[in-house]
């Protein structure tokens, strides 16, 4: 059987319909949006749920399009056989009927304010091309030609440029006689990317002016359809702007429109013969609730089900982590103070935590408070809600991490985190310690980076094996190896300082889960370092005596020992 391609990255609804690609039919989205009647409608979700592809239904089926010479371009065959041709003649009557401006933002990612303005500029000429067959009618004044012109050649100065969509729907007007609708997809981008850039104000007062003057009391838009990741205020940049509706998260309304729901993944599944995956695909992709409604990362599942198509045993990975913004879950580790770690150490085990929810949020509260943070980790997809509960007049959201793929997100960021952290620190006193038998300041040093660090596995003999040889590599000076042959068993750990006849250094680890056993762990750890001869192979080598530590673990403290041989 010959099945229809994944659309793996394809956010065009024209492409994907006449490429014959598999769609998940969203196409009663148009019903619900003209129900509502919204005049500026917000849409908040997180990255690549698909909220592309829907602006993109959107302007082919409402699209009264037309060539550079003012000739209607047909596409109602895109719709044949869609749920939106059920609808009704009342929603029909609206296909093909108006101007579209058609404006993504998501490319606005430079790194000064100069640059990040220049790509915003295109984005609007682009569209002020795409209609220049407005110029060759008779609606507009020459001096309403000669401004157009001037933007659409580049010429235009920041005062024209913003108020440059309200001027471009006035002259779709009067060409066609109906008003226009516009469409603007990820909206914040640029708002993300000035905040981390360092230009933030001067981004915040561009889009104010530009979107102010276009959807507030704009007499020549139909209505407008914004997307995002996240809602920001309306003092930040919809400044009284009142015909705005937002849909976040949150909100029961359109909910199942973005991304996939329980019903779609079981037809995708069944449709590619992948019933079997089915379990995989809910525990990575899944875990995601917009309103009351359960939801899949569409991105991640089309990847990985293109992937299985391939090869049916592939492993599921993070495909949206190497998509997605990194830079909050990064600001939360990088600004975590103890009680903060010991939370997104229980979120990491499966827990949960409850934090009161604010939606008038701009980027540049983030750092206020850490449940700003928590909120943006939320509203951009980090979290899910588990629960709610009203106190007074606050909103309190239970939060969890919605799946196995954002997991590891987590827990590749707070590793390269600590290795970074690894790079900065002054490991004299560790080195000192660890060749002068100075056990106190040996285990006192290891306590501290647990301290000061997330762990993300159970409090297993691997997990601080990992940790301690990590340390030990950063120290530099020593060749550090693990779980090698030696006498007649294999050392946790191996020290090889780097110079001929160098000093060596042989180390046990043990677990208890006990403060009470851990002393008699470490001299458990020194008794095997002796049975089993784990120094023999290095004084062979023509490496000093080794030293022998037995290292105990509990929790985030540690006890080291240092044996009787080499005191």
């Amino acid at each position: 059987m010959k099945y229809k391609p994944l659309p793996v990255g394809v956010d065009d609804f024209e492409n994907l319909i006449s490429k014959n690609y598999y769609f998940v039919d969203k196409t009663n989205f148009i019903k619900e949006l003209l129900d509502k009647k919204g005049e500026v409608n917000l849409f908040t979700r997180p990255r690549r749920f698909g909220k592309s592809l829907l602006l993109s239904m959107l302007r082919y089926f409402f699209e009264d399009e037309r060539d550079i010479h003012g000739v209607r371009v047909d596409r109602a065959g895109l719709f044949e056989g869609l749920d939106i041709m059920q609808a009704g003649e009342e929603y029909l009557l609206h296909m093909r009927r108006f101007p579209v401006i058609n404006l993504t933002l998501m490319s606005a990612k430079q790194p000064d304010f100069d640059m990040a303005y220049s790509r915003l500029c295109e984005c609007i000429v682009m569209e002020y091309q795409r209609h220049r067959y407005v110029l060759e009618g008779d609606g507009l004044l020459e001096a309403d030609k000669k401004l157009y012109k001037t933007i659409m050649n580049r010429k235009a100065g920041k005062d024209i440029m913003a108020t440059s969509l309200e001027f471009l729907s006035r002259c779709l007007y009067a060409y066609h006689g109906k008003k226009t609708i516009i469409l603007i997809d990820e909206y914040d981008v640029p708002l993300e990317n000035a905040f981390f850039q360092n230009f933030y104000d001067e981004m915040i007062d561009f889009l104010r002016s530009l979107f102010a003057s276009a959807l507030k009391s704009n007499l020549s838009l139909e209505f407008s359809v914004i997307t995002g990741c996240l809602r920001i205020s309306k003092e930040s940049i919809f400044t009284g702007m009142n015909n705005l509706k937002i849909r976040s998260v949150l909100n029961d309304q359109y909910a199942e429109y973005f991304g996939f729901t329980e019903e779609n993944m079981q037809q995708m599944c069944s449709y590619y013969h992948l019933e079997s995956k089915t379990d995989v695909i809910r525990d990575w992709y899944n875990g995601y609730v917009f309103g009351n409604t359960q939801v899949y990362n569409p991105w991640s599942m089309i990847q990985f089900i293109d992937d299985l198509l391939e090869n049916v045993n592939k492993l599921p990975v993070s495909y949206w982590g190497n998509t997605s913004s990194n830079s909050i879950v990064k600001s939360l580790v990088e600004q975590a103070d103890t009680h903060t770690r010991k939370e997104i150490e229980g979120l990491l085990e499966g827990g949960a935590i409850e934090k009161p929810v604010n939606e008038d949020i701009t980027y540049a509260d983030i750092y206020d408070n850490m449940d700003n943070i928590w909120n943006f980790l939320f509203f951009t997809g980090y979290l899910k809600k588990l629960g709610e509960r009203q106190q007074g007049e606050d909103i309190y959201l239970k939060l969890g991490i919605p799946n196995k793929e954002i997991r590891a997100i987590y827990r590749n960021t707070i590793l390269k985190w600590f290795d970074a952290k690894l790079k900065k620190q002054n490991f004299s006193a560790l080195r000192t310690a660890i060749e002068t038998g100075d056990c106190k300041t040996f285990g006192e040093f290891v306590s501290s980076q647990l301290l000061d660090t997330i762990s993300f596995f159970d409090y297993g003999e691997n997990y601080y094996h990992g940790f301690l040889a990590g340390l030990l590599k950063g120290m530099g000076g020593y060749e550090v190896l693990s779980n090698r042959e030696s006498g007649t068993g294999r050392p946790d750990l191996v020290l090889k300082e780097l110079k001929f006849c160098g000093k060596s250094v042989v180390i046990e680890i043990k677990v208890t889960d006990s403060f009470d056993q851990m002393e008699i762990m470490c001299e458990e750890a020194l008794a095997q370092i002796t049975n089993h001869g784990y120094g023999m192979e290095l004084t062979k080598d023509g490496y000093q005596t080794p030293l022998e530590y037995g290292i105990c673990f509990f929790k985030k403290g540690c006890m080291v020992k240092l044996g009787k041989a080499t005191k």
